[in-house]
């Protein structure tokens, strides 16, 4: 809205020649993260009252470690609030003219939606069964071909390559030739053409990220601070790649309009940051899957549209490892003659079980996910 506010009335040298500040990406990503931040504060005790109003509350079951018992009764769905507060600040700060704002706006709710009946059905039935599983996965499938699809048939304009325009100045060459095809950290040109390929790729990248996030989503903090964490390094990383002077000097793909995404990833941001205000341990709410399947599909779009889909194992590092230990878990209780290789999975409980305290695994978690992400900035530049 304040974009538009800019373009409509701004004039050099008028009285509302101030408004050129909206102008600024830097800017607004700062407003929409303390914007975020405002807003899951503001409404966050409200939103906690009324789900306890409404019985929205978690339940507890016998295949988790007996700690998580005293629980039971926390209000869930607290995803609504980490929505309210993605969006307000996105349709306040964002750019509405950009294509790829609406892919991770409509992306977001979709998935949210999704877990919102999930949360709904488990709670009425009054069992952990809300949505089957196949139900669940098939509603992320259909949403990462209709990604997918989307940009197979109307490819983003990528560029790397640069030609010299006037006086010391440069111009970006871009195509839409490099939206197949896959990049890798630490390997400046070594580039693989997927074709019809990259279809399935974007994909598992956005089921893959959304499921991640929801089996970590088991303490009090440990999702919720871990995605603010690999948010934030994305927030660098699209203002890099749709900044096309940076991702000249570090020689990375630069994608058109992508630098407006740093406002959506600066909003989902400050909203994890507020929401953490009340999740932190021990949680006075509970994001649920209505947050946990809308932060990593988020997470999985945005790394999509800037062509980092393998920086993701590492910005998102923990997730991978906690959605590893339960493959490995299942695999080798299945085919191992029921053998475990953890005390239980995700890889959070088996600390757990370890005797680690919950407060303590949170903490460790966050700092891993800060290193990973500070690694992941690191491969920008080592190439």
């Amino acid at each position: 809205m304040f974009y538009y506010l800019y373009s409509l009335l701004f004039q050099e040298g008028g009285s509302l020649s101030f408004l050129r500040i909206f102008r600024y990406i830097t800017v607004r990503a700062v407003l929409a993260a303390i914007t975020a931040f405002v807003t899951s504060l503001l409404f966050g005790k409200l939103v906690i009252n009324q789900l306890n109003s409404l019985s929205f509350r978690e339940n507890i079951y016998q295949d988790g470690p007996k700690e998580h018992l005293k629980k039971k009764g926390t209000p869930t769905m607290g995803g609504l609030l980490i929505l309210i507060s993605i969006l307000v600040p996105t349709f306040l700060w964002g750019n509405l003219g950009n294509r790829l704002i609406w892919i991770c706006i409509l992306s977001t709710i979709f998935l949210g939606i999704l877990g919102f009946i999930d949360d709904y059905l488990k709670l009425i039935r009054s069992d952990n069964k809300g949505l089957s599983v196949k139900v669940k996965l098939w509603g992320q499938v259909a949403l990462g071909l209709a990604v997918a699809v989307y940009l197979y048939l109307n490819p983003l304009h990528i560029g790397q390559l640069w030609r010299y325009a006037t006086g010391n100045d440069y111009t970006p060459f871009v195509t839409t030739d490099f939206m197949t095809k896959l990049s890798f950290p630490f390997f400046k040109y070594l580039l693989v053409e997927l074709g019809v390929l990259y279809i399935p790729l974007v994909i598992i990248v956005i089921v893959g990220t959304s499921n991640a996030v929801n089996l970590t989503d088991g303490l009090d903090g440990l999702a919720v601070g871990c995605v603010m964490f690999a948010a934030g390094t994305l927030t660098v990383f699209c203002y890099l790649i749709g900044n096309w002077r940076f991702s000249q000097y570090l020689n990375i793909f630069f994608v058109e309009g992508s630098g407006e995404l740093t406002v959506f990833c600066a909003a989902i941001m400050g909203a994890c940051l507020g929401f953490l205000w009340f999740n932190a341990f021990p949680a006075q709410i509970f994001m649920g899957d209505t947050g946990s399947l809308a932060l990593g599909g988020a997470l999985g779009v945005v790394s999509v549209l800037i062509k980092k889909e393998v920086w993701l194992l590492f910005i998102g590092g923990i997730f991978v490892m906690e959605a590893l230990s339960v493959i490995l878990q299942v695999a080798s209780y299945r085919y191992r003659d029921r053998k475990r290789i953890f005390r239980m999975a995700p890889l959070h409980h088996h600390f757990e079980l370890g005797g680690i305290e919950e407060s303590k695994i949170v903490i460790r978690f966050w700092i891993v996910a800060i290193i990973l992400s500070l690694f992941s900035l690191m491969t920008l530049k080592v190439r």
